[in-house]
């Protein structure tokens, strides 16, 4: 369970889509300018990445590794298809991008009107297909993991665009100089975002290493001359505020 919760927020947060690594940046630059269109597109990728995630992990552990032919007979043990992962993790993705399409057509045509093509470039946003190359990479485990990886890196560019739109309504009635109107601005403050973003690493590695590392003799003379020094540093400063005050 622990693991779920870690891998959940740190997908989130720290190895964030569009902060992190910068991927499906078109689509958050071109789609981010009304919260409403950006709200649509991010529910639909987060549904792309929730469902190609675990599908392209199941392709991958069955049948794309070296050896993931071994249950169909001892024959196929060696067979190695990973070659065809770009091809079979874009074609899950293409499938069910179009799904999407359909189903947005058919029950919101106005939001389908106003994402206009970059419903349709779901299907090449690197982002959809970095959710299956770093679940690949990273040797995801199960196929829980799997599911909760994609959800939550959806989660991740959802926010990330719903932030970003809704900062820029906001600034059109802000007085920002004429050379810095429009993408000048976003991409300031998209780079003050991602530095926020960053800053939650330490939620899940601070003090991590610290505990695990060995302490030997040297290291804890060190420790107690510091003390000391700041002893001693400190010990002047109120020395020298009390002269002062006389």
């Amino acid at each position: 369970m622990l693991e779920h919760i870690e891998l959940f927020f740190k997908s989130i947060f720290i190895d964030n889509m569009v902060f992190a690594v910068f991927l499906g940046m078109c689509s958050y630059l071109a789609v981010s300018k009304k919260v409403a269109t950006a709200v649509g597109l991010g529910a639909a990728v987060i549904f792309v990445l929730g469902v190609t995630v675990p599908l392209n992990w199941l392709l991958d552990r069955y049948l794309l590794q070296d050896g993931a032919l071994a249950w169909l007979g001892p024959e196929y043990a060696d067979y190695d298809l990973s070659f065809l992962s770009f091809i079979l993790f874009i074609a899950t993705i293409a499938t069910m991008v179009q799904l999407v399409e359909i189903v947005v057509e058919k029950f919101s045509p106005s939001l389908y009107n106003s994402l206009g093509i970059f419903l349709p470039l779901i299907a090449v946003n690197c982002a959809i297909l970095g959710g299956s190359l770093f679940m690949q990479a990273r040797q995801i485990e199960t196929l829980g993991l799997a599911f909760n990886y994609g959800i939550s890196s959806g989660i991740g560019w959802f926010l990330a665009i719903l932030a970003i739109a809704a900062i820029r309504e906001k600034i059109r009635y802000s007085n920002v100089p004429a050379p810095l109107r429009g993408l000048g601005i976003t991409f300031i403050i998209t780079g003050l975002m991602g530095i926020g973003f960053q800053s939650f690493g330490g939620m899940l590695t601070g003090g991590d290493e610290a505990a695990d590392a060995p302490v030997d003799d040297t290291t804890v003379e060190k420790i107690e001359k510091e003390k000391e020094l700041k002893k001693e540093i400190n010990e002047k400063e109120i020395s020298y505020n009390d002269a002062i005050k006389e």
